[in-house]
């Protein structure tokens, strides 16, 4: 090291710096000075042809090159003339389109220091961009230096120079970065393949079909919860391999139910094999214990490497056993559905017959008075009994849309049961039932719709009256404990078997029918019970030891609070006025019209009729009857544009307006009242409650 040592290379470089003393004269050339000694031509030779970067600064403000090697200006291609005597910073400045370039701070610096304390000082490798020009083109380059910063005194200790030696570590620092955005890259896609493994792993776990993979040798790799649960967790496999020969399976598609699969069938061999299976319905026999069969929809496919070459195969099982079995309950729902159509055609004709040949009897000549009042009684009968179907119907629709609206009140269930009793007695007593009714002495009050439960005991006893042989016994039990009443039906009949009790109180659901189907209904009486118990916050299940064994019906209800407050009986049937009235009738059914007419003449009554809505209200204008009866369905008016035309004329606006309609829902009752009827009638209709409706009216004086 060269410091603090008075040489002759000391005294020139001061010399050429300050211009002072009586040293040799420069070259031509600008280099160091022309030596007189064989020292200094040794150290100009070593400067010149040292391979490390080398330069000396003046010890001046600007520190201006005073000399360079040939190994820096090939290391920066540059000429010794464009960089001798310029400052340092002015050879060699920042690239001012260069944010990050600070390579000029760090090595002022260090230069500063080397200055200050006398003594070589090392700057760490970094980045200092080297301006290049070749072409008549400038731009910086990106380099790397790890430089030293050397001070050099003459003998008396002066400072002459700063020797500045450096080392391009360039490729190294790049190499160091590539290696270490390598190794960044390499955790950052070790840590993704990991995240990536978790979230498969987790979207087997949760998956809610069995997968299940192979190799291309046939070992298990992987089989998810979903799989344990299908095919066991002891899948047999001989040394790793699936062992397909101690599989049991069968097929359940269409056409092949029940054959057994060879090892060879199964969907996951044959993705082996390199065929994608789609969709196989198989039966399988699990390896858990008791070895349970299921019904399973498998798919699979081969996997295939990067080349296309087979790796393996997965299978994807989906247990579809409750679909299999809603698909049966469709089928059956279908069955039942088509035979309650043949139920209903049947029980719809059953009394047409007898009504059209009361028909024609009435229609022949000869006929005495008992004749006629028998067939007329007929004719009642089997219409009151169509209209109880239809109401059945619509009550079942009317439920399952959540249409009812219960009216309810306190009241006692014994009323109930005796009322229910009354319109059951025909039935019972047509088949000879003897029945029986148990009943507590003090009120058993519930909080009901009192129309609605009558309905309920009524059907029961009208359904125990069809299953049980003639002569038979029917019993009727209330009992009351401290939360509920408890309504039981029972008889000595034909009894239900083991699979009917959870399925009697579905739609169209019956029991056994003999060929002529004496028994009768549609299959939804009990539905409706159901139904219109569980409006009422109760219970109904069914019981029964048997075909045979008689079955029991039990109805629960919450006990009401306030027992005393139970609404009283309401026997109310108005008795008919002898006040004859003016009727405009208008129905566009001829036949029903000429059957009102009569009906009401025969009341006393002057009845006009029309069978047509387009004259109506001209008609009832020059009448101005007291009521007018018009038919909802009317093909030119309907009946309630007419309403609202009558409410409108000042000469009808008081008529009584009564509506007849074959649409029974509420919606279509509202719609009437809102177009200004006074009452809603849905045919058939209820005679007794026409005449007495009639009664109420008073005659208007003509205008």
């Amino acid at each position: 090291m060269i410091a603090r040592r008075a040489d002759s290379c000391g005294s020139i470089a001061c010399a050429a710096v300050t211009g002072a003393g009586a040293g040799p004269a420069m070259t031509q050339s600008g280099l160091l000075p022309r030596w007189n000694s064989p020292m200094d031509a040794l150290f100009t030779a070593a400067f010149h042809r040292s391979p490390i970067p080398q330069y000396l600064l003046a010890p001046t403000d600007g520190l201006e090159i005073i000399a360079v090697n040939d190994a820096f200006l090939k290391a920066v291609s540059r000429r010794r003339e464009d960089v001798l005597g310029l400052p340092l910073f002015e050879a060699f400045g920042e690239d001012p389109g260069d944010t990050g370039d600070t390579g000029v701070g760090p090595l002022a610096r260090s230069i500063a220091v080397a200055i200050a304390t006398g003594a070589p000082h090392v700057i760490p490798a970094q980045r200092y961009p080297i301006r290049m020009t070749k072409d008549g083109m400038t731009w910086f380059e990106d380099m790397y230096w790890s430089a030293t910063n050397t001070p050099l005194f003459d003998s008396t200790g002066k400072l002459i120079c700063i020797s500045h030696t450096t080392i391009d570590v360039t490729a190294e620092v790049l190499a160091q970065r590539a290696l270490r955005g390598a190794r960044e890259e390499a955790v950052r896609s070790a840590r993704s393949a990991e995240a990536n493994r978790a979230y498969l792993a987790s979207v087997l776990r949760s998956a809610p079909v069995g997968i299940m993979m192979l190799d291309g040798q046939g070992r298990l790799l992987h089989a998810n919860p979903a799989n344990d649960a299908l095919f066991g967790t002891a899948i047999p496999c001989n040394d790793g391999v699936l062992d397909f020969a101690a599989w049991n399976g069968w097929t359940s598609s269409p056409g092949g139910e029940g054959v057994k699969l060879r090892p060879q069938d199964w969907p996951l061999y044959r993705a082996l094999a390199g065929e994608a299976v789609d969709k196989c319905l198989l039966e399988i026999e699990s390896f858990d214990a008791g070895r349970p069969r299921r019904t399973v929809l498998v798919s699979a496919a081969p996997i295939v490497d990067g080349a296309g070459k087979p790796a393996g195969a997965t299978a994807v099982s989906m247990d579809i056993a409750d679909r299999v079995e809603a698909e049966k309950a469709l089928i059956v729902a279908d069955r039942r559905k088509d035979e309650f159509l043949a139920m209903l055609a049947h029980e719809l004709r059953n009394p047409l017959a007898p009504i059209s040949a009361a028909a024609a009897l009435l229609s022949m000549g000869r006929r005495d008075e008992k004749q006629v009042e028998l067939t007329l009684a007929v004719i009642h009968r089997q219409v009151a009994h169509m209209s109880g179907l239809i109401d059945e119907l619509l009550d079942v629709a009317r439920v399952t849309r959540g249409l009812i609206t219960l009216a309810q009140a306190p009241l006692d269930m014994k009323r109930v049961v005796a009322q229910a009793t009354e319109q059951a007695r025909p039935a019972l007593e047509a088949r000879g039932h003897l029945l029986h009714v148990h009943q507590p002495p003090t009120a058993a009050t519930v909080l009901g719709d009192e129309k609605r439960l009558v309905q309920v005991v009524a059907n029961l006893l009208s359904n125990a009256a069809k299953f049980t042989p003639e002569g038979g016994t029917i019993e009727v039990e209330l009992a009351i404990d401290a939360r509920h009443v408890r309504t039981t039906v029972s008889d000595n009949g034909i009894g239900l078997p083991p699979d009917m009790i959870d399925s009697v109180f579905g739609m169209f659901v019956q029991g056994a029918r003999s060929p002529d189907r004496k028994q009768g209904g549609l299959g939804i009486g009990l539905a409706l019970v159901r139904s219109l118990v569980a409006l009422h916050g109760g219970t109904v299940q069914a019981e029964s030891a048997g075909p045979g064994q008689g079955a029991r019906f039990v109805v629960c209800l919450p006990l009401a609070d306030s027992p005393h407050d139970a609404a009283p009986a309401r026997d109310w049937e108005p008795a008919p006025s002898a006040t004859s009235l003016r009727v405009l009738a208008v129905d566009d059914n001829e036949d029903a019209l000429a059957m009102v007419e009569m009906l009401l003449s025969s009341l006393g009554h002057r009845v006009v009729s029309l069978s047509s809505s387009r004259h109506a209200v001209a008609c009832a204008v020059q009448l101005q009857p007291d009521v007018c009866l018009l038919d909802i369905g009317l093909p030119d008016i309907d009946g309630l544009a007419l309403a609202r035309q009558l409410r409108s004329e000042p000469r009808t606006r008081a008529t009584r307006l009564i509506a007849l309609s074959s649409y029974g829902q509420a919606s279509d009752r509202a719609a009437a009242i809102a177009a200004g009827f006074d009452l809603y009638f849905v045919k058939p209709v209820d005679v007794g409650r026409l005449v007495a409706a009639l009664a109420e009216v008073t005659p208007r004086r003509l205008s």
